[in-house]
């Protein structure tokens, strides 16, 4: 039996995320970039017409180029990631 996963640096362990079993859509990327840049998470989001998306996190900062939902879901993830885990170790 294999027991609960070891909890790092004294927080509570976080349990990985389940895989995936689709590819994200572009509906749902959009929808993704769009809560982004409501909540002012990036400054811009916007689909290319090859598919990829241009983002940018702060007004001067660097475009930074996706390539294609998966990355953009990808990139919400790792926003929400840090997000929480910073909120966390303020309280």
């Amino acid at each position: 039996m294999v027991g609960p996963p070891d909890p790092c640096d004294g927080g509570i362990a976080i349990p990985a995320r389940n895989p995936r079993t689709r590819t994200p859509s572009t509906a749902e990327a959009g929808a993704w970039a769009e809560v982004l840049v409501r909540h002012q998470l990036l400054h811009a989001a916007v689909l290319a017409p090859s598919g990829q998306w241009l983002t940018q996190d702060q007004p001067e900062s660097e475009v930074r180029v996706l390539d294609g939902p998966a990355a953009m879901v990808e990139l919400a993830a790792k926003i929400q990631h840090r997000t929480r885990t910073t909120r966390d170790r303020t309280r």
